[in-house]
């Protein structure tokens, strides 16, 4: 079952640079279906849902440790198998000790665009050679 954003929902969390989850806010925790307990430690891909193609985090994590911002949509899988398709911002960081890291925001995609990349996804997971755009 699909969950829903809404207009003011924004999901925020902060991972090392190895993907681990840092912190999560409310709305994240919200959506995914899990508490905060259950994220922070985890990898982030534990709310990756199957449906994405694995050129997409390829690109991603590319672009992020170039040291550039990356932004696309994203389908999610939540603890108790719904999803739910967020527009997600990621910023790579280096905070004061050195460490690098990743700021993801996301927030709610219309209907018309998770329509798109849906078909585009699905396509891109038969075909490998279509690319991500």
């Amino acid at each position: 079952m699909e969950k829903l954003l809404t207009p003011t929902s924004l999901l925020v969390s902060e991972t090392d640079q190895k993907g681990i989850i840092k912190y999560a806010n409310e709305d994240f925790c919200f959506f995914a279906e899990y508490k905060v307990s259950e994220l922070e430690g985890k990898h982030h891909n534990i709310v990756r849902h199957p449906d994405m193609p694995s050129i997409a985090f390829k690109d991603l994590w590319d672009t992020v440790k170039r040291g550039e911002i990356w932004r696309g949509f994203v389908k999610n899988t939540t603890k108790n198998g719904n999803f739910y398709w967020v527009y997600a911002t990621v910023f790579p960081y280096i905070n004061s000790n050195g460490e690098k890291g990743y700021l993801s925001v996301r927030k709610m995609a219309t209907k018309e665009e998770t329509q798109k990349y849906d078909k585009l996804y699905k396509e891109m997971n038969l075909n490998k050679e279509v690319s991500y755009a």
